[in-house]
């Protein structure tokens, strides 16, 4: 329940449009989805992870994900009580990687077993309890570390406003006349 509460909100979080059209309604989403998703799902995932159905792999990812996620929304709400905005945005797109994990894993899911299917004589004998494990426990730890490691890429290469950075190249003309009169000036003539 606490999850789904934070993926609906997050949802609207993470939109500019809406972020920008309704900042009131963003900040009261925003207290919905720390307050009544985030960290009593994080407390709650902290919990029960450990005792979970997905071996000890699965147990320790679903482990990592609920802290990770813990830290990260009480990073991005600590920034925006603080009024550092910025920060704020970088923590909570994290957060929302992190929320989205338990979508995606049912997507690692679905690839993992078309790729271990045809090895389930050759790499687990046959047996399908240990193949279901093995897929489980890798994609718990893909959905949320594939996911974090594209927030980090998402934002390296983007602005505050989703949009590309520029990159400015240095100028090649400007390099060579630099490094053409260099060398003149230790010609001899």
């Amino acid at each position: 329940m606490f999850g789904t509460v934070a993926l609906l909100t997050g949802c609207f979080q993470v939109w500019p449009w809406f972020r920008r059209s309704f900042p009131r309604v963003h900040r009261w989403m925003g207290r919905a989805y720390f307050f009544l998703g985030v960290f009593p799902a994080g407390i709650t995932v902290l919990g029960v992870a450990p005792f979970g159905h997905t071996g000890f792999g699965g147990n320790t990812g679903n482990t990592m994900l609920g802290l990770v996620w813990l830290i990260t929304g009480i990073a991005g709400w600590r920034m925006a009580r603080q009024r550092r905005f910025p920060e704020h945005r970088r923590w909570m797109i994290r957060s929302f990687a992190l929320t989205t994990s338990i979508v995606v894993s049912r997507l690692w899911a679905g690839i993992l077993l078309l790729i271990q299917l045809p090895q389930l004589d050759s790499v687990y004998g046959g047996d399908e309890q240990a193949m279901i494990e093995a897929i489980g426990a890798a994609g718990v730890w893909l959905s949320w570390v594939v996911n974090l490691l594209i927030a980090e890429w998402w934002l390296e290469y983007t602005d505050h406003t989703g949009k590309p950075k520029s990159r400015r190249r240095p100028q090649r003309g400007a390099d060579r006349s630099r490094s053409s009169s260099t060398a003149a000036e230790r010609r001899p003539e």
